[in-house]
């Protein structure tokens, strides 16, 4: 049986036009990381995660420059921030991949893990990156959770763990049950989310003690 991989290659060439893309970044800022974003994982290993994080793509100046998911921009305070309140992470979140934060039991992946033009990946684009979200969620032994951060990482994920998404919508606040798995759902802690009202700090706040209180009670 092929075992797949749960990164891409740092050239991955699987979808063109975000290869292309990158190239082009590449050599605007040469001193960005400007290559698939790995998933951000505990020091204790993958053997110690319980709880995936699933958000849309990397941010051009953000995780895209950074090389570390949600780190860069605004979306990555709101994440982190809430993260450290749950303990789900330690230490201090300073928007850089050297400011020493750590996850706690916790990982931080993306359904497409390459920066896609104007932040919107093409569907073909998402399908072709799910094998590599579907070989990091079978990574984790003893995983319990997912999070999804928006319609779309929803989507690649239900997909992934072979739920049909008309049956599985993504709604805020969403709870699904798949075999050992809990999947939750949240509005993505994007700027523009939280400047226009469609997701607040108390919202974000209220799913996460949902997530929290489903680990700390679940084998």
């Amino acid at each position: 049986m092929t075992v797949l991989p749960a990164e891409p290659s740092r050239d991955c060439p699987f979808c063109p036009r975000l290869h292309d893309f990158i190239a082009e970044w590449r050599e605007r800022e040469p001193a960005w990381h400007n290559a698939p974003v790995p998933t951000f994982l505990p020091p204790e290993g993958e053997s110690s995660v319980r709880l995936l994080i699933v958000g849309l793509a990397p941010g051009l100046r953000g995780a895209n420059r950074t090389g570390r998911p949600f780190t860069g921009d605004y979306a990555g305070d709101l994440l982190y921030g809430t993260l450290l309140r749950f303990g789900m992470a330690r230490g201090t979140f300073l928007a850089r991949p050297d400011d020493g934060l750590e996850l706690v039991g916790t990982a931080i992946t993306n359904a497409v893990r390459c920066v896609p033009p104007q932040n919107k990946p093409e569907g073909r684009e998402i399908a072709t990156c799910r094998q590599f979200l579907s070989a990091t969620i079978e990574r984790f032994p003893k995983l319990r959770a997912i999070l999804s951060l928006g319609a779309i990482a929803h989507q690649s994920t239900a997909r992934a763990l072979g739920l049909p998404v008309t049956k599985n919508p993504f709604r805020h606040g969403g709870r699904i049950e798949v075999g050992g798995l809990t999947l939750f759902s949240s509005y993505h802690c994007s700027r523009y989310n939280t400047n226009t009202g469609v997701l607040t700090e108390a919202m974000f706040t209220e799913v996460f003690a949902r997530v929290r209180d489903h680990l700390d009670t679940s084998a």
